[in-house]
């Protein structure tokens, strides 16, 4: 029986199709008191049209809003989302326009309402199996912090995608593996280990347990290619329903294809991340993707089998001879998606990306798709509408960031200085906006190549300065996971501007910002150089100059602070006078180099660009700083990049290294080195499949795989195309080279 209820609540997905009665919207979420399902029916799918253009169906009505030209237009309703893109495809082939006719009708029904991913939920509902199913309940916005369970999940097969050979649940507070087999004699019984018949046993019994659990968030590490992929294509052929969904619902996976390179899990109630897609999303950056990597480098602890054994032939032994270790290790896989998740706080960070941007927690990218959610009701409200994705898209390219010419050379006391969000603080201070370029008003602030902007009642700046106020807020409560959220947010705003599949390019917006970009970095050089100070380097929003005159690094500091503020003080007396704009630029000192080193290009005597090294003081300790050069560069060998951050470690610190030099070449040569001249390159057995890392070392034959080497390593080749080039970048600006310090063993080459 259905009661009334007011419930706030997480939306965790959103979905639509069409039924006989029109079409339906189904949102799930999470409220504090259960699972909640909100059915929204009977909806119409709705495009709009120009005033003039003739239509052949939907129904049609004439709208007080307009084209972002001033046209007047008519919104066309559907009964279906069919019927609405076959009237689309009718107009498209006879050359008139449609406008907003691709924006999914469950997007639309949220954005609309302003809901990203908090909503308020009022109507009548009735309890079934544990959760909250309304109809057609009125909705609206709400601030909702979203407290969400976690369960990662890792199967185990006998192969790639061959039968499961067990399968394991992890929560903060509960541990379960499930093993097909019969239990061994003398087994000693345990609550974390269930032993199946059969595969399909072992099905039903994970599958009941997931729905016993009962978690918001499924978690895993290449979770929907591979593990729920697995038990989709396992459940079919066994004919195991894969019912892990809320409320009996099944779960399904939609494959990749050509328009598609990943595969979505669609599990109702539920949300499913994946660890690599997830870090990925948050910026984090590693050498390798796998689980024993990313959980060495940032939990300090390794899988239960070594990576340099054959994991596959050892599940098969374990399952056959040590059941109670394969559980092991099938559960400390779990354990460590777990930890990692925690540890990089990636369920927080895909919790704000969703409330600030709107976009499903599971949904990696998507910069367009959260421009549109957070652009396109706000335009609405103002009495417009956009195109489609793709209209009359003129492909002009706009200049990229500004990157200054550097001098190279070995430095003392190198000032750097950057702009704190650069592109962003542009868009604020020059009124930005694709409304505004579209109506700019009788008084504009003037753009590049023929652009103007309203000065007033522009929206994308007001977001942008919504979402600096937040971030400030964040950083001062400590709130990494929404402080990275939102920086990523805006800074995609340039690059959702700058690229045909957004409805609101043009290649003015990008090219307004980045030459103002251009002549900031200018200007910005001008007054330190006007100081004293030569800028030795430049890029983008970053500037680095040489210190000669501080006696002190707290005088440096000191230096460097006061000229960031004088700058920032001084950009914003200019711009209101030239411009009578409010200048949200800041200049911030940034570090202090105690050392630095700025390469050469390869070849030349020309000053490399994004490539340079340096030491700074933190803490009381000097930390190495290296950008761009091969050190950190996962192309280039172990070896290689070993050696140039011990040779810079020592340039830096005044430390002799010619004896290491020579010691390191008779170490390669004595083949002490040999578990370092790895070469790893990352590849796609097929457009859908997970990338996979291939090892090779070359040898006197050429490139062989690493572990079936079947000639002597290549010496050679590793220190002609590995160890001189990269000890060479930092050697030659002393006026040495590898090949005058190593002397005769170098002969080899």
């Amino acid at each position: 029986m259905a009661t009334p209820r007011q419930i706030d609540a997480f939306l965790l997905s959103r979905e639509w199709r069409d039924t006989d009665d029109g079409v339906e919207v189904v949102l799930w979420a999470r409220a504090a008191e259960a699972a909640v399902r909100v059915r929204v029916s009977r909806q119409e799918a709705v495009m709009f049209v120009p005033r003039d253009v003739i239509t052949h169906s939907g129904r049609r009505v004439p709208r007080p809003l307009t084209m972002f030209d001033g046209r007047p237009v008519d919104a066309l309703y559907f009964r279906s989302q069919r019927a609405l893109v076959e009237e689309r495809t009718r107009l498209r082939e006879a050359g008139d326009t449609t406008l907003e006719s691709d924006v999914k009708p469950s997007d639309r029904y949220v954005m609309e309402r302003f809901v990203t991913a908090g909503l308020s939920i009022e109507g009548a509902a009735r309890e079934q199996r544990g959760v909250f199913h309304f109809d057609n309940p009125r909705i609206k916005t709400a601030e909702v912090s979203g407290d969400l369970s976690l369960l990662a999940l890792d199967i185990e097969t006998d192969g790639l995608g061959g039968a499961l050979l067990s399968a394991a649940l992890v929560t903060r507070d509960r541990e379960r593996v499930f093993v097909r087999g019969e239990e061994p004699k003398g087994w000693k019984r345990s609550d974390e280990i269930t032993f199946a018949r059969d595969e399909r046993a072992l099905l039903g019994m994970l599958f009941d347990e997931i729905v016993a659990i009962d978690p918001d968030v499924l978690c895993g590490w290449n979770v929907t290619e591979f593990d729920l992929t697995v038990l989709d294509a396992r459940a079919r052929e066994l004919r195991v329903p894969f019912a892990i969904g809320r409320a009996g619902e099944r779960a399904r996976v939609l494959p990749g294809g050509p328009s598609k390179s990943v595969s979505i899990a669609k599990v109702p109630g539920r949300v499913v991340l994946d660890g690599i897609a997830t870090l990925k999303s948050a910026t984090f950056s590693f050498e390798r993707f796998t689980l024993g990597h990313v959980a060495q480098e940032l939990l300090g602890r390794h899988k239960k089998i070594a990576a340099t054994s054959d994991p596959v032939a050892e599940i098969r032994r374990m399952h056959a001879e040590d059941v109670a270790r394969l559980a092991e290790y099938n559960l400390e896989d779990c354990r460590l998606v777990l930890d990692i998740f925690a540890e990089a706080d990636l369920l927080g960070f895909a919790k704000e990306r969703a409330r600030l941007t709107g976009l499903p927690m599971d949904r990696q990218g998507g910069s367009v798709a959260a421009f549109d959610h957070l652009y396109l009701p706000r335009v609405h409200r103002r009495g417009v509408v956009a195109h489609d994705i793709g209209f009359g898209v003129d492909l002009a390219p706009s200049p990229g960031g500004h990157v200054l010419d550097s001098t190279p050379g070995l430095y003392r006391d190198v000032l750097s200085f950057d702009f704190r969000s650069l592109y962003p603080s542009i868009i604020r201070t020059f009124r930005i906006d694709p409304l505004g370029l579209a109506q700019p008003g009788t008084d504009p602030v003037p753009g590049e190549d023929g652009a103007t902007f309203a000065r007033d009642g522009a929206i994308l700046p007001e977001l942008i300065s919504t979402l600096h106020d937040a971030r400030s807020a964040a950083m001062a409560t400590d709130n990494a996971a929404l402080s990275r959220a939102i920086k990523i947010l805006m800074n995609s705003f340039y690059g959702v501007l700058g690229t045909p599949g957004c409805r609101f390019f043009d290649p003015r917006l990008p090219t307004s910002i980045t030459r103002r970009g251009h002549a900031i970095i200018e200007r910005a050089r001008a007054f330190l150089e006007s100081q004293g100070l030569p800028v030795i380097y430049g890029d983008t929003d970053s500037l680095f100059v040489h210190d000669r005159g501080a006696p002190t690094e707290e005088a440096a500091a000191a230096r460097g602070h006061a000229l960031a503020a004088e700058l920032t003080r001084l950009l914003a007396e200019e711009l209101a006078r030239d411009y009578r704009v409010e200048s949200h630029l800041e200049l911030r000192f940034e570090s202090h180099y105690l050392r630095f080193l700025m390469p050469t290009t390869r070849g030349t005597d020309r000053g490399s660009k994004k490539r340079y090294a340096g030491t700074v003081r933190k803490g009381g300790m000097s930390h190495l700083v290296v950008r761009g050069l091969e050190a950190v560069r996962r192309d280039w060998t172990p070896v290689a990049r070993n050696a140039q951050r011990e040779l810079l470690r020592r340039v830096f610190a005044d430390e002799p290294f010619d004896e290491w030099i020579a010691e390191l070449v008779r170490d390669l040569l004595a083949g002490r080195l040999d578990d370092q001249l790895v070469y790893r390159k990352r590849r796609r057995e097929t457009e859908t499949s997970a990338a996979t890392d291939t090892e090779h070392v070359v040898t006197t034959r050429g490139p062989e795989p690493k572990g079936l080497r079947t000639a002597p390593i290549d010496y050679d080749h590793y220190l002609g195309k590995q160890l001189a080039p990269v000890c060479d970048v930092v050697l030659l600006p002393l006026g040495t080279s590898f090949e005058r310090i190593a002397g005769a063993q170098t002969s080899l080459f």
